[in-house]
């Protein structure tokens, strides 16, 4: 009997110590800056960017040609973040973008930036924090970067004075940052958010991927990067959920996501908009994949940007 107890004991030690360094290291492949890898989200995503390469290379000259400078910011808590500034003549409207998970702000927004850009649009493009040029050693996702946004807001008013018109437009973690914003007291010249492929909040998102991608049980994985996280990083996987700060939410919202995501799921897209207390509106795209319905439908993407933002900035 002894035996068994013994064998069993070590039986549980051995699996302990295997959820223990399995853990640690899903932990470090996707919350530290210098373990994370844009090839590697990118191949989870799915998507396939290849097909779009002309009209993105026209979009980026087209970017590229207009006038813009690097600016900065430091965070409550210390951090120096970067972003790229496109200043229109006429500074009256500018609209501030935040990107994806391992992508930076100059690279998510040359599709669109053909639509703002023309229509008049100054355009903020954000590095957040542990991304591109801006500092942090731990990622953000959203949770953290929603205050952030506060502060690229503030440097908004200061550069274009009290009468600016701002819109925020986030793609996937961008999308649930801004999402997450709109719970915060925000300043009356923010006047609409644009969330495309938004997730809830990081544990949800992550539980997702261990279950379809990796086929993986979530605990007690989530449960100890949860932890972790709060030591390191100073909050909980699902401290901040877009689907509960949206029920705060006074400022109208757009909400976009691809029916065919497979990385963050388009249920969580209409989970969110149920739980949306603010004037919204929705859009799906039939066969958009993670972070594709501006490629994959372009002219029903406007379409929805328009309706949504007539006559609400002039």
């Amino acid at each position: 009997m002894k035996k068994k107890y013994t064998a069993a004991a070590v039986f549980l030690g051995l699996l302990a110590v295997s959820e223990a360094g399995g853990s640690a290291y899903f932990y470090r492949r996707t919350m530290k800056r210098n373990r994370v890898k844009m090839e590697r989200t990118m191949k989870m995503a799915g998507t396939d960017w290849n097909q779009y390469k002309d009209f993105m290379k026209e979009r980026k000259n087209y970017m590229m040609a207009q006038p813009h400078e690097d600016v900065w910011i430091t965070s409550e808590d210390g951090l120096k973040l970067h972003g790229t500034w496109f200043p229109r003549e006429d500074k009256t409207k500018v609209v501030i973008c935040f990107h994806g998970y391992t992508s930076q702000g100059m690279n998510d927004y040359i599709g669109l930036s053909g639509y703002y850009l023309k229509r008049g649009y100054s355009m903020l493009l954000v590095d957040e924090r542990a991304h591109g040029q801006s500092e942090g050693e731990y990622i953000g996702f959203g949770c953290l970067d929603r205050k952030d946004a506060l502060g690229w807001i503030g440097w908004v008013l200061k550069e274009c004075g009290e009468s600016v018109q701002i819109l925020l437009h986030g793609t996937s973690m961008g999308g649930s940052t801004v999402l997450m914003a709109s719970g915060l007291e925000l300043p009356p010249q923010v006047k609409g958010i644009v969330s495309d492929c938004a997730f809830t909040s990081p544990k949800y998102v992550f539980t997702h991927v261990l279950h379809t991608m990796y086929h993986l049980p979530a605990f007690p994985m989530i449960q100890i990067a949860d932890r972790v996280n709060k030591e390191k990083a100073g909050y909980g996987l699902d401290e901040c959920n877009a689907a509960r700060e949206v029920q705060k939410a006074t400022v109208p919202i757009l909400f976009i996501h691809g029916e065919a995501d497979t990385f963050v799921p388009c249920r969580m897209c209409k989970e969110i908009y149920e739980n949306c207390a603010s004037p919204k509106q929705i859009l799906t795209i039939p066969g958009a994949a993670h972070a594709e319905s501006y490629y994959k439908d372009t002219a029903a993407y406007e379409q929805a940007l328009d309706t949504f933002i007539g006559g609400m900035i002039k």
